[in-house]
C-alpha cells in the first residue's frame, strides 16, 4: 500500500494541538520517525528505571520471594505426589507378595513337622504349584474315588476340629461350583478361634480374600480363615484348639458381605469341613 511507502512515511508527519483554556492553542509537528524515536527512548528508559528499582530497592527481593514461594509450592506437591506414588507402589508390592505367599501356603505339605524353625516355612519362597490337571470325566471319577478313599484316612486320623466360630453356616461346600468350603454368616468383629492345634503359616492381607490365617495341622492338615477384619497371630506362631487368632469381616475383593469362609484341606485337597468337624 502506498500510506506504507518508505519515502511517504519520511515525508508524514504528526501534528499534535494542546487544548488549554487560559492559553493560545497552538500546533506542533514532529515527523514519524521522530515519534517512533521519542516513543523507543520512552520505552527504553521505562525499562532501565524499572531495572533499577529492582535492583537498588527490597522490591526486587520481594519479586524473587513470590517466585521462589510458587516454585517451593510447586516442589512440595510434586514430592507429596513422589511420596504417594512410593508408598503405593510400596502397598502394591507387598500385597503381591502376600497373595504369592498365600499360594504357596495353600499347596504346602505339612508332613515334615509342625517346628516353627522347620524348613517347611522357608518352602514357602521356594515352592512351585503344580498345574491343574482335574479335566476330563473320566479322570474326575477317578479323582472322586480318590476323595471317598482318602475319607476313610480323615474319619480315623487322630486330628480334631471343631468350629471356628459361632454362627449359622449359610453357604455349604461345593466343590463343583469352586466353593472350597463353607461360609458361616456372622457380624463383623465376631471373634475367629483356631480350629485345632497347629502352627501359622501364613498370616497376612490379600486382595482377593482380605485378611487372612492358614494353619499348618498334623496329619498334613491345613485350616483357612478368609476374609477377616483383623488378625490376631502371626506367622510361625503355634496355637491350639479353640485359640483367639482374629476377628471375622468383610475384606477383600471376592466377598458379599459380612462373614467367615473357612476350609479344610488333607493332602493339599479340599475336603468338605462339615463331616469332619466335631459337633
Amino acid at each position: 500500500m502506498e500510506i506504507f511507502n518508505k519515502d511517504n512515511l519520511k515525508k508524514s508527519s504528526v501534528y499534535i494541538t494542546p487544548n488549554f483554556p487560559t492559553l493560545q492553542t497552538k500546533r506542533y509537528k514532529f515527523s514519524i520517525l521522530s515519534v517512533f524515536s521519542y516513543i523507543l527512548i520512552y520505552s527504553f528508559s521505562l525499562m532501565f528505571i524499572v531495572a533499577l528499582i529492582f535492583i537498588l530497592t527490597p522490591a526486587g527481593k520481594l519479586l524473587f520471594v513470590i517466585e521462589n514461594e510458587k516454585l517451593a509450592e510447586q516442589a512440595e506437591k510434586i514430592d507429596a505426589l513422589e511420596q504417594k506414588l512410593f508408598f503405593l507402589g510400596k502397598e502394591l508390592e507387598s500385597m503381591v507378595s502376600a497373595n504369592q505367599r498365600l499360594k504357596y501356603a495353600t499347596i504346602l505339605a505339612g508332613s515334615d513337622s509342625l517346628d516353627s524353625t522347620a524348613a517347611i516355612y522357608d518352602s514357602l519362597r521356594n515352592f512351585e504349584e503344580k498345574p491343574n490337571q482335574t479335566e476330563g470325566h473320566l479322570f474326575k471319577v477317578f479323582v472322586d474315588f480318590l476323595e471317598v478313599y482318602f475319607q476313610k484316612d480323615i474319619y480315623s486320623s487322630n486330628v480334631a476340629f471343631r468350629s471356628p466360630i459361632s454362627g449359622v453356616v449359610i453357604q455349604q461346600y461345593n466343590k463343583q461350583k469352586g466353593h472350597l468350603g463353607i461360609d458361616y454368616g456372622v457380624k463383623v468383629n465376631t471373634p475367629v478361634h483356631a480350629a485345632g492345634n497347629g502352627v501359622i503359616v501364613f498370616s497376612d492381607y490379600t486382595l482377593e480374600y482380605g485378611y487372612v490365617v492358614i494353619i499348618q495341622h498334623d496329619d498334613n492338615f491345613k485350616s483357612f480363615y478368609k476374609h477377616c477384619s483383623q488378625i490376631l497371630k502371626k506367622e510361625r506362631d503355634y496355637v491350639r484348639m479353640g485359640e483367639l487368632i482374629a476377628l471375622s469381616g468383610n475384606t477383600g475383593t471376592n466377598t458379599t458381605g459380612p462373614h467367615l469362609h473357612f476350609e479344610l484341606w488333607f493332602n493339599d485337597q479340599p475336603i468338605n469341613p462339615v463331616k469332619i468337624l466335631m459337633k
